[in-house]
């Protein structure tokens, strides 16, 4: 697949699966505050790669990333609905601490302006 289109097809699953995601009813999903950091297409577009991350932190990230496999099946046929794909990429979905980590670097600066502020 071509770079471009790639790109594409890998941010309109990514929408998609946030939307589907939103509407599943398993306890290790709903309510958390999830957030899918990218998608990553294969060239022959058979394979998808979710990464997975939450604000609560790996845990819970990893315990809902044991949800989305289990739904994996209904997660792809949504979006290859939605989305009208010929070719429905099989989803892996992978727990990452991203977000976590960002709000670490987030804190660190902020007790660095603190600290520059008192002296």
């Amino acid at each position: 697949m071509a770079g471009h289109r790639a790109q594409r097809v890998s941010e309109d699953i990514k929408r998609e699966i946030i939307a589907v995601i939103r509407e599943l009813k398993d306890p290790r999903i709903s309510g958390k505050m999830l957030t899918v950091v990218r998608v990553d297409v294969s060239h022959d577009a058979s394979f998808a790669k979710v990464y997975v991350s939450a604000l609560e932190g790996i845990e819970t990230a990893q315990n809902a990333v044991k949800g989305l496999n289990g739904a994996a099946g209904l997660v792809r046929g949504e979006v290859t609905r939605r989305l009208r794909l010929r070719k429905s990429p099989e989803l892996k979905f992978v727990a990452d601490d991203s977000v976590e980590h960002g709000m670490k670097i987030f804190k660190m600066l902020d007790d660095i302006k603190v600290e520059s502020n008192e002296d």
